[in-house]
């Protein structure tokens, strides 16, 4: 194999891997502000009122985009990794 394909390929793995995991940090992001701003402005601190909303949160997000992510890794599979295995 070659420097320059295991390098690009080592390249669509990682940006694949920033887009599918994107959703799912993006709304720990919110999540987690909002509810920081809600405990400072009440003076409420308590741990489970961070995680609980944050992990259903998610989760909700997960659900919803786990057919994006399937298609995603199942493309760059099919298109990228089994060729360089079979070796065409």
């Amino acid at each position: 194999m070659n420097d320059l394909v295991f390098f690009d390929t080592t390249r669509q793995a990682l940006w694949i891997a920033v887009m599918i995991s994107a959703p799912m940090l993006t709304v720990a992001l919110i999540a987690g502000v909002t509810i920081g701003l809600f405990q400072a402005l009440t003076s409420v601190q308590e741990m489970t009122l961070t995680f609980v909303p944050k992990v259903g949160a998610m989760l909700v997000v997960f659900w919803v985009s786990m057919s994006f992510m399937s298609e995603t890794l199942v493309d760059f599979f099919t298109t990228r990794i089994i060729p360089m295995i079979a070796g065409s």
